[in-house]
């Protein structure tokens, strides 16, 4: 894994649009139930760095707080924040933060009018995504790998299968938590953070909410992510350090548990139906394989982007 500890380790800002395109790719990721953010920062190369940085910035945080509340100034966690790789982070935010946004309004209503169609593309995207954290390890497959992997994808199918709720007013510490558990799922591949949302009744609330530009809503919901993140992430790059080989198998069953969600067919209460006709299935299959195309071109890229000097 790369680590940014000094200057001279940063990525350039001749990459920031790059960098920006692959982060609005996670944001259309994340506004799609069903969709891990996570997921697609593996298939574009962003996941360790991204994870990476985020652990700093996280550090920085605790560093400052801590300075101010024992007197020592704010010196150390200034420091720390120096350290932090902006010129990736912030494209890679900005891109995540507008696309988010505009999809929010474009693709999550085509999910909801054309559900099949959509479902099959996302199905292929991610049933081909599988293979990229197995690749990942550092050591060959084994007994123990394959029991993680299932544990992975029981506890995703599991939770793709609840059933979906929606919360006409909720409190703002409900906003709070539900935002502290979803966001994970920005560096968590196989859990979509819009699944969580859908489950807890949140999903709609948090689109009209951005619609009707409620900045209390907006804010709570905000502080909500920044507290679940910043909670979760360090334990999860502490996981990919020194456990990597087990954590990469349970991501892996994780993106195969989460399958069940973007199953083509099934009906509001996500149980998963058989298709209507066999003369039906060949127009997702297609799409599918689409989908699954565009993550082998979009994995092509990258690898060929990393053979390039370009730091």
């Amino acid at each position: 894994m790369r680590r940014h500890a000094s200057p001279s380790a940063r990525t350039s800002w001749a990459h920031a649009p790059g960098n920006a395109v692959r982060g609005g790719l996670v944001g259309a990721a994340e506004s799609v139930p069903g969709i891990s953010g996570g997921t697609i920062a593996l298939v574009v190369g962003l996941y360790d760095d991204l994870l990476t940085a985020a652990s700093q910035v996280v550090h920085a945080g605790r560093e400052l707080v801590q300075g101010v509340a024992t007197r020592r100034g704010v010196r150390p966690g200034a420091r720390a924040l120096r350290e932090v790789d902006w010129p990736f982070l912030l494209p890679v935010l900005a891109g995540m933060a507008v696309v988010l946004l505009v999809s929010l309004n474009t693709i999550a209503p085509l999910l909801e009018s054309h559900p099949v169609p959509m479902r099959a593309v996302f199905f292929g995207m991610i049933a081909v995504s599988v293979s990229i954290p197995l690749r990942m390890m550092p050591h060959r497959f084994s007994a123990r790998d394959a029991l993680l992997l299932v544990a992975g994808a029981v506890v995703a199918f599991v939770l793709a299968g609840l059933p979906s709720a929606v919360v006409a007013d909720p409190p703002m510490w409900f906003v709070f938590l539900a935002a502290a558990i979803a966001i994970n799922a920005l560096v968590l591949p196989g859990v979509s953070g819009s699944t969580v949302l859908v489950v807890v009744g949140l999903y709609i609330p948090v689109q009209q909410a951005l619609h009707d530009r409620d900045l209390g809503f907006v804010t709570t919901f905000a502080l909500g992510a920044a507290v679940g993140l910043a909670s979760f992430v360090k334990l999860l790059h502490w996981l990919l350090e020194h456990r990597r080989q087990g954590t990469m198998a349970v991501l892996a069953g994780l993106m195969i548990g989460s399958l069940r969600a973007l199953w083509p067919w099934q009906d509001d209460d996500h149980s998963l139906l058989a298709p209507p006709a066999a003369g039906d299935v060949v127009g997702p299959v297609l799409l599918a394989l689409l989908g699954a195309a565009l993550v082998l071109v979009a994995t092509w890229w990258e690898a060929r982007r990393h053979l390039e000097p370009h730091r």
